[in-house]
């Protein structure tokens, strides 16, 4: 039983500033976004997979004024403490699979944020490759992944998932990320890959389909 929602719930009006300050300790999602637009600076249509909350989603509407964003989880709770421009925003309790059948090749920017390490392994493949079947021609799809290392940071992390969202997280190392996302996209190059503070665990891909890549 996950006891997240529960202690949300105690911090009432402070809730926003204090799940901040606990994910800051982890990662800094203004240096992921930063990442992005470094490599994305323009896109037109952005879709963000397992947008939890909306502490993502927020921050993509803040960087990219000029976008349109759809943000889809299958929790219930999606969205819920976005304060962002709604206007430019819908978010949608579907699974990644609907968007691709619906609306194939659309996007130009995707991404998902530390949410493969929480699908369960036997349904990882049909996630990335959902996710691929969206990419528009010449788009691009950012991953962002916890690595598994032998340190305390990371133990820290483990518990803490495990305890506020009740999963059964089961993490990469760099190697085997590198592996599975191949199977779905052109490999990665080191100019595709880029860390993220406060931790080296975190860690940004950027992908592109095969035909894009081999066309390049």
């Amino acid at each position: 039983m996950p006891v997240g929602p529960l202690v949300r719930r105690l911090f009432g009006p402070y809730e926003t500033q204090i799940a901040e300050l606990y994910r800051a300790a982890f990662v800094d999602l203004d240096g992921v976004v930063a990442n992005v637009a470094n490599w994305s600076p323009a896109p037109r249509l952005i879709l963000e997979v397992g947008c939890g909350e909306g502490a993502m989603t927020q921050r993509l509407a803040r960087q990219f004024r000029a976008a349109q964003l759809l943000a889809i989880d299958i929790s219930p709770r999606l969205g819920r403490l976005f304060k962002g421009d709604s206007s430019r925003v819908e978010f949608r309790q579907v699974p990644v699979g609907t968007i691709a059948d619906s609306m194939p090749k659309a996007f130009d920017l995707v991404l998902l944020c530390d949410v493969l390490h929480h699908i369960p392994r036997d349904l990882r493949d049909d996630v990335l490759a959902d996710i691929s079947r969206c990419l528009a021609p010449g788009g691009v799809f950012f991953l962002k992944e916890w690595l598994r290392s032998a340190s305390p940071v990371h133990l820290a992390g483990w518990a803490s998932d495990l305890l506020l969202t009740g999963d059964r997280v089961q993490y990469f190392s760099e190697d085997e990320l590198r592996a599975k996302v191949t199977l779905h996209f052109a490999p990665p190059t080191e100019s595709d890959i880029a860390r993220v503070p406060p931790w080296r665990n975190n860690v940004v891909l950027r992908l592109t389909n095969r035909a894009q890549r081999s066309r390049g």
